[in-house]
């Protein structure tokens, strides 16, 4: 057992054009935690989420994921990469889950699964089919497996894109505002899918409009406002009396 941080972000910044996005923004997550990230539209929770992943790429900063580097600042203060192959191989431990459900639209439920195991970790069919099924009936969509997206209710989808991201084998899962496209009826079926892999110990970064699930499953909350982290403290802590202004005033209008 290592007890290297699973993530471990440290000063980041990010611009695009001249609107600086992050602002020096660090967080430190150890195994098992769930982190709920909430703030105001526009304040950078997206855009840190997808560079921790590489779906954007900091300006400056390091980026470690179970102590390997990803990304780090060199003498001129320019981010510097790892290798692509490395790269890749670091992001793989990381699952994300978006706002938009992203499904293959020709694929069925099951062939979205069983699609990056295959072509990414050159599993055989053989060998992914039986652990999709049991991603399946984990989310409860078993009788899904050969409908095809445009079948399935949001919640649905956004289930089924959870049992893909799982479906690799993740040490951590990214949840990028995984509910904000969902009418509040389907809200609730993906965020008991959610509670239940954190009873189940999965490291979590959730970035969320969901104050309830931040309160309820959350370890701690991260609080952000235009580029910057204002105020970070266990979950029961934050709801109960939030130390910042903003924080307060954000509370006030979400809750």
């Amino acid at each position: 057992m290592t007890n290297k941080p699973m993530i471990k972000a440290s000063g980041l910044h990010k611009r695009f054009g001249h609107n600086e996005v992050l602002k020096g923004v660090s967080l430190e997550m150890s195994k098992g935690e769930v982190i709920a990230v909430i703030g105001p539209s526009g304040s950078g929770k997206s855009t840190f989420l997808r560079c921790l992943n590489h779906l954007e790429t900091i300006d400056a900063g390091r980026i470690e994921i179970e102590g390997d580097v990803l990304a780090d600042t060199d003498a001129g203060g320019q981010a510097r990469y790892a290798p692509e192959a490395e790269v890749r191989r670091i992001c793989r431990r990381m699952g994300m889950v978006f706002q938009h459900f992203n499904l293959f639209p020709h694929m069925t439920v099951l062939q979205n699964i069983i699609e990056a195991p295959i072509t990414v970790k050159g599993m055989s069919r053989d060998a992914i089919i039986p652990k999709a099924e049991a991603l399946l009936a984990k989310v409860g969509l078993s009788a899904k497996r050969d409908a095809y997206p445009a079948r399935l209710s949001g919640g649905q989808k956004q289930r089924v894109a959870i049992a893909r991201a799982l479906a690799m084998e993740p040490d951590i899962m990214l949840f990028d505002e995984p509910t904000s496209a969902l009418d509040p009826e389907l809200t609730g079926e993906v965020l008991r899918t959610m509670r239940q892999l954190a009873e189940e110990h999965m490291t979590m970064l959730v970035v969320t409009h969901e104050m309830g699930f931040a309160r309820e499953v959350a370890n701690r909350v991260i609080f952000m406002d235009q580029g910057e982290i204002v105020e970070e403290r266990p979950a029961a802590e934050f709801f109960a009396s939030p130390a910042h202004p903003r924080s307060r005033a954000f509370l006030d209008n979400m809750l």
